[in-house]
């Protein structure tokens, strides 16, 4: 029974990394919404971009139909959940925060705002990067695992 209550809590704490990133992606969105910092050195800025589209700034304008795309796009991931072996959770989880941190910034501001840019790459927030390296994660874990 203790080993099964273990578990139990191991998942949970696992699972806690969801709102763990979720927090600190909007505030750091808050920091410097906030702060307008004035940050622009040779390859890297930080440079406030609303965008109500999707990757790179495609389909602006289509904020309304990407909260239903993301709200989708969770109930799938959760649909899935057992699926995805115990060790590469923690890549679903970031993809998770990634959706749920854009999609906060799409119900309450109307678009999701951008700010880390390199210069040579468009300009993105952690969601993003969450997103992108728990896509990555999840796909070279489950080919490994093939």
């Amino acid at each position: 029974m203790k080993k099964r209550r273990n578990a139990h809590y191991g998942k949970l704490s696992r699972f806690l990394i969801i709102p763990v990133l979720v927090i600190v992606d909007q505030l750091a969105k808050l920091i410097i919404q906030l702060s307008n910092p004035s940050i622009d050195i040779k390859i890297f800025a930080i440079t406030l971009v609303k965008n109500t589209g999707a990757v790179w700034g495609s389909f602006k304008g289509a904020n309304t139909a990407f909260i239903w795309i993301s709200i989708m796009a969770i109930g799938v991931l959760m649909y899935f959940y057992d699926e995805v072996p115990e060790k590469s959770q923690v890549f679903l989880y970031m993809v998770l925060a990634g959706i749920i941190g854009n999609l906060i910034d799409r119900i309450f501001r109307g678009y999701v705002l951008d700010f880390i840019d390199f210069k040579f790459w468009p300009v993105f927030n952690f969601a993003d990067a969450f997103i992108t390296i728990g896509v990555i994660g999840l796909v070279v874990f489950l080919l490994k695992e093939k």
